[in-house]
């Protein structure tokens, strides 16, 4: 079983037991989260599509941590004019172990009201 989960304006394929690292979330080390814009499940031969979300399915995750990424160095330099600016950067996420993924139960469409006139 997996899940397609949008967290903080990025699209995550995630399943149980998987580790992965997201832009920095405000959560302490330790804590539980439950990530609700599931956008696509997937079970077997089923599978869930949501417009744009699935509503009653749930990812479960704790937080592991929260660290910087490796260093990106951005060079920018103009050729025979002594312009050269160097700059760095760290990127920092949040480190998520997924819990478990819940899906309610399929919502049945509205049926249409049948005109009386």
């Amino acid at each position: 079983m997996y899940a397609v989960v949008d967290i903080a304006g990025s699209q995550v394929k995630v399943q149980e037991g998987d580790r992965i690292r997201v832009s920095r979330l405000k959560a302490e080390a330790g804590e539980k989260i439950t990530l609700d814009r599931v956008l696509m499940v997937s079970q077997g031969e089923e599978t869930r599509i949501g417009t744009p979300r699935i509503d009653g399915a749930a990812v479960e995750a704790s937080v592991m941590g929260h660290g910087q990424d490796k260093k990106v160095v951005v060079f920018k330099m103009k050729r025979r004019k002594g312009y050269r600016r160097k700059r760095g950067h760290r990127q920092p996420f949040t480190e998520l172990r997924i819990d478990g993924i819940s899906v309610g139960a399929p919502s049945e469409a509205p049926e249409e009201a049948e005109n009386g006139a």
